[in-house]
């Protein structure tokens, strides 16, 4: 069992939070290319081997999102997602379809994860089985779901096998982790348990899962509850939940799509967050946060003294979301919301929404670590898709 967790507080976040170096550029979301002509694509992540670097098969490499008809409000492609698998050479993305058969997840929706290819070449997918399949509306229940599927091929196409097996590994404990469904309050008041971000440590070569999660609010939080790094280990039986790696003590109610990527020797452990997660409301931007530790249970240390990694700029705060850092620090997302100078996409009208969504994957970034503080976010390629 690790010791205690790492927390983030108001101390931190007292720190200067956003310069130059941590501000990432106008994106330009007018016209942004889209992978899918007819579909919302967000949430990036590759297949990876076990050393962490990027599956390629026949020259192409294998990635996985989520994706939904592009329909309606923009938020509700949530209550839609599937799991999509693509192929990219250079920057093109071909579309390969959605991942699993129709009715295979237990869930009525299928949330981010991550993937990782075995030595006998077959592919663990882990992601988050969101309500119940066959449910008559969208619920909230999130539990963690590993898919061993196949790499096949299909006229010349490289698909993951449609007959995989779903299997729910983990779900909260309801003890140290809360349950994981919508609480009173409406939107933005989901307990979370997803996410999965599949990581072997290096020091022991055990396989570990890092999980968004939610825990009991301190006595001082003015929120019910609090977001959570969990952690869970491998183990003969299947997976164990361990003590959190992190909690947002106070500061914020929702982190999401944990990950971390070892570099000279220290540890770095990413998430993301909206400003509208931070109590008070908006007392942060949306962006990439950031600890560093010597090893996987810490200590940790939070990047930059505030933990802000990167974030949007001032005049776009919603331009890009869902940020993964890869090994070799290069860094994803998709783009989420131009400025339109009203209100808030997430409260405005559907054909405003939509209009403003930019739905595809967002242009790469690069990111320089010093120890615990990063640097250089620059561009390094576009989002273009064929």
């Amino acid at each position: 069992m690790n010791g205690e967790p790492a927390r983030w507080t108001r101390r931190h976040l007292a720190a200067p939070v956003g310069d130059a170096a941590t501000t990432a550029p106008v994106m330009g979301l007018q016209a942004p290319p889209r992978v899918l002509p007819h579909d919302d694509v967000w949430d990036l992540w590759p297949i990876q081997e076990e050393d962490g670097s990027t599956s390629v098969v026949r020259g192409r490499e294998l990635w996985m999102a989520l994706s939904a008809p592009a329909l309606g409000h923009p938020e509700e492609r949530h209550d839609r997602a599937r799991l999509r698998l693509l192929a990219r050479d250079g920057d093109g993305w071909t579309d390969l379809g959605h991942a699993f058969a129709d009715g295979a997840s237990p869930g009525s929706r299928e949330w981010s994860g991550s993937a990782v290819r075995r030595p006998d070449g077959t592919v663990s997918v882990f992601y988050t089985a969101a309500g119940r399949r066959g449910e008559a509306r969208p619920t909230f229940a999130q539990t963690v779901v590993e898919a061993r599927a196949r790499l096949v091929t299909d006229d010349g196409r490289i698909l993951l096998d449609q007959a995989a097996e779903h299997r729910e590994v983990l779900r909260s404990d309801g003890v140290t982790y809360l349950p994981a469904d919508e609480v009173e309050g409406g939107p933005g008041r989901i307990r979370a348990f997803r996410d999965p971000g599949w990581f072997r440590d290096p020091a022991d070569g055990r396989e570990y899962l890092l999980v968004a999660a939610s825990v009991a609010a301190s006595a001082d939080a003015d929120h019910a509850f609090m977001g959570a790094v969990a952690l869970a280990a491998a183990t003969p039986g299947g997976w164990s939940l361990r003590q959190p790696l992190l909690v947002a003590d106070g500061v914020n109610h929702e982190i999401e799509r944990p990950h971390i990527v070892v570099h000279r020797s220290s540890y770095y452990l990413f998430f993301c967050t909206h400003r509208h997660s931070f109590h008070p409301l908006g007392s942060a931007p949306t962006g990439l946060y950031g600890f560093v530790a010597p090893s996987l249970t810490g200590p940790y240390t939070p990047l930059n003294g505030s933990g802000l990694v990167l974030r949007n700029p001032a005049e776009e705060p919603d331009q890009a979301y869902a940020w993964l850092v890869l090994p070799d620090l290069k860094v994803v997302s998709f783009l989420n919301y131009r400025s339109t100078g009203g209100p808030d996409p997430w409260t405005a009208e559907p054909a405003e929404a939509r209009a403003a969504f930019g739905g595809t994957i967002a242009p790469v970034l690069e990111l320089t670590l010093h120890e615990d503080a990063t640097s250089e976010v620059v561009p390094v390629s576009t989002g273009a898709g064929r």
